[in-house]
């Protein structure tokens, strides 16, 4: 019993760092052969896990070789868009100056009850909204409205915005978060000043916010009673 869980727990870890090579996409977000490498990894990694008198080696080194793989297949899909358009496809477009492209809905068996699902998902709920439409290679919509149905923005309406930059968590559960205060452009001395103005100590902070302009926001542990 000892033995299998060691077995599990070093597949695990293994697992986690061969998807963390690859890379971080989501789910639905992988290209197909990074889908097919995923699925295969996952079935390697459970041969050893339901015999072990199986060697370990025997899931470890197939998962190896199926990361190499896939690092020299994305490599030259970088160098060469020949062959990343015969590996990955190339974007369709099923929607052209708001008029339904059928026979690209045929190539791509897309019915129209698929198309309008993922126009929904898209915050799209009228056919007559759209202008353009195309099915990306990761199967995803890319969707833009007719001029008359788009949102404003600020230079449409003449507004200028100031740029505060992005607004990350600098202080988790009492924690400094050393990427996140470098993203925002400020330092711990001054993170401490902010705390010392508001008498709060660095451990008593379950959230802390920042932007680079120096807008920030604290919400403190609620105390146990």
């Amino acid at each position: 019993m000892l033995i299998a869980i060691i077995r599990t727990l070093i597949l695990y870890v293994f697992v986690i760092f061969a998807v963390r090579i690859m890379g971080k996409r989501q789910i639905s977000d992988l290209q197909p052969t990074e889908l097919v490498i995923t699925l295969i990894i996952s079935d390697i990694a459970s041969l050893p896990l339901e015999n072990t008198d199986q060697p370990l080696l025997s899931g470890v080194v197939p998962v190896l070789i199926l990361i190499f793989c896939e690092i020299i297949a994305s490599m030259i899909m970088m160098k060469n868009g020949k062959f990343r358009k015969l590996i990955c496809g190339s974007p369709v477009m099923v929607i052209e100056d708001g008029e339904i492209k059928q026979d690209a809905m045929k190539k791509l068996r897309m019915t129209t009850e698929d198309l309008c699902i993922q126009l929904r998902q898209a915050d799209v709920f009228c056919l007559e909204d759209v202008q353009y439409c195309i099915v990306e290679t990761n199967g995803k919509l890319s969707v833009l409205k007719k001029p008359p149905k788009r949102n404003p923005d600020a230079s449409d309406m003449g507004i200028e915005i100031p740029d505060n930059g992005i607004e990350v968590v600098v202080i988790s559960d009492g924690e400094y978060l050393d990427n996140s205060i470098k993203l925002c452009g400020i330092n711990k001395d001054k993170l401490n000043k902010i705390l010392s103005k508001n008498k709060v100590k660095k451990d008593g902070v379950f959230i802390m916010t920042c932007d680079k302009t120096g807008n920030y926001n604290i919400i403190e542990k609620e105390k146990k009673g």
